[in-house]
């Protein structure tokens, strides 16, 4: 048992920001993302029996993280949010500094996109290696190379129209 808990507690310190931003971006919300996290988390911990080394855990640790807020997303339906959010973002660009103003506007961009949209361009953020982003992701690394390619350009319009406001 303390094994496990020292290969967790490894495991957690070197996904839990990535997996974090991860949720983060399908929600846009700290509160949320902190609940997603903890769910990822919770879910490793209890099949960490399971996993069979046949890929990257931070792969399979992505896996759950995304089928989690997926989940959440699903259940979540999201009407009441999405009429709070503007408020919410307003009162948080108050209290943001410039940098943190612009980073807030991006995921807040991300957050209009479609859900694979989403994850593919979150796993870019953080730096994933393409090859892990396409099998994450499921598609072929050619595709994922013209998809990231489209979701950038979407993103630039999307933030060049907030930008104007």
């Amino acid at each position: 048992m303390a094994n496990k808990e020292a290969a967790f507690k490894q495991i957690y310190e070197a996904n839990s920001k990535k997996i974090f931003h991860l949720c983060y971006g399908y929600t846009g919300d700290d509160d949320a993302a902190n609940d997603l996290l903890q769910e990822t988390f919770l879910k490793v911990w209890q099949n960490l029996e399971k996993f069979r080394n046949q890929a990257m855990i931070s792969t399979w640790i992505y896996r759950i993280a995304v089928n989690t807020c997926l989940t959440y997303l699903r259940s979540e339906k999201r009407q009441a949010k999405d009429e709070l959010t503007p408020l919410i973002a307003e009162t948080k660009r108050e209290e943001l500094s410039d940098k943190n103003e612009k980073v807030a506007l991006l995921y807040k961009c991300i957050s209009k996109l479609e859900e694979s949209e989403r994850i593919i361009i979150t796993l870019v953020l953080d730096e994933l290696p393409y090859p892990e982003i396409a099998e994450v992701s499921g598609i072929s690394e050619g595709n994922l190379r013209v998809k990231i390619y489209r979701i950038k350009q979407k993103l630039t319009e999307l933030y060049n129209q907030y930008e104007r406001l």
